[in-house]
């Protein structure tokens, strides 16, 4: 699985390392479907604080095509945990869908005979 890395922001960048590290790990048991993921850091407000952390994951899988999951919180680390939360749920959800046939209905009803 190929893991790309973007931030601007110069804090974002120090934690390169961990993020890669940090999606490999969440990712492990769907590695054979997601044969590329993104991580996209960035700072909203700049240097004035609050809840202005963005963290974007971008996800190319193999037959759904391409998943895009955002998140914000107050802190980089916090953002990643919630983005990759919310990645897994959605990639789960997506390969079930997949994997389970439609339903098919009976074209007449079976009777009992009497």
């Amino acid at each position: 699985m190929q893991v790309i890395f973007e931030s601007r922001h110069a804090t974002g960048s120090t934690l390169r390392q961990e993020a890669l590290e940090r999606v490999r790990f969440v990712l492990r048991r769907l590695g054979a479907t997601v044969p590329r993921t993104k991580v996209m850091f960035t700072d909203i407000n700049g240097p004035k604080g609050g809840v202005d952390k963005h963290c974007l994951l971008e996800v190319k899988t193999e037959k759904s095509g391409v998943l895009v999951i955002s998140s914000l919180a107050s802190d980089w680390r916090t953002a990643l945990d919630d983005g990759l939360e919310r990645l897994v749920r959605a990639l789960t959800r997506t390969m079930d869908r997949q994997r389970k046939p439609a339903r098919t209905r009976l074209a007449k009803p079976i009777r009992e005979a009497n």
